[in-house]
């Protein structure tokens, strides 16, 4: 399985354009994405995509198929808890990928899992002032 790198431009916090790869897997014309996004927003783990190729990059175009997986971004403002809080996270059937930075991590809700479930935890930790989320993509909002 040959894998590749794609790069996602994305606006940070500021306005600025910067971009991000992530792992992907080429399925005939198009690339699968293989890891979580940190940055970039509207793109989730195993969405089908394809790409414009400029001299040796291949850049994200569009969304041919969605996952229905949900991204999140999660700033945590104790260091000393990413393990623990991506443990509790696992609990409820999510996975999680830790940045180059260290209290940065992202979170794949995969489709099967009802997000609202996930989002009241999320969310009475970060009234504790534990940490601050993005929904950075959401596919499934238990609709």
């Amino acid at each position: 399985m040959n894998s590749s790198r794609i790069l996602l431009t994305y606006k940070d916090d500021d306005g600025n354009f910067n971009i991000e790869s992530v792992w992907a897997t080429k399925e005939g014309d198009n690339y699968r994405i293989n890891n979580i996004p940190f940055f970039a927003t509207n793109i989730a783990l195993n969405d089908l995509v394809s790409v414009e190729k400029d001299g040796n990059g291949l850049y994200f175009d569009q969304i041919i198929e969605p996952s229905g997986h949900n991204t999140i971004q999660m700033i945590i403002f104790d260091k000393t808890e990413v393990m623990r809080v991506g443990n509790e996270l696992e609990l409820f059937g999510c996975t999680w990928e830790g940045s180059h930075i260290n209290t940065l991590i992202a979170i794949d809700i995969p489709k099967e899992i009802l997000y609202s479930n996930v989002k009241k935890y999320l969310d009475a930790r970060e009234k504790n002032g534990r940490w601050s989320y993005k929904e950075a993509c959401l596919s499934n909002e238990d609709k």
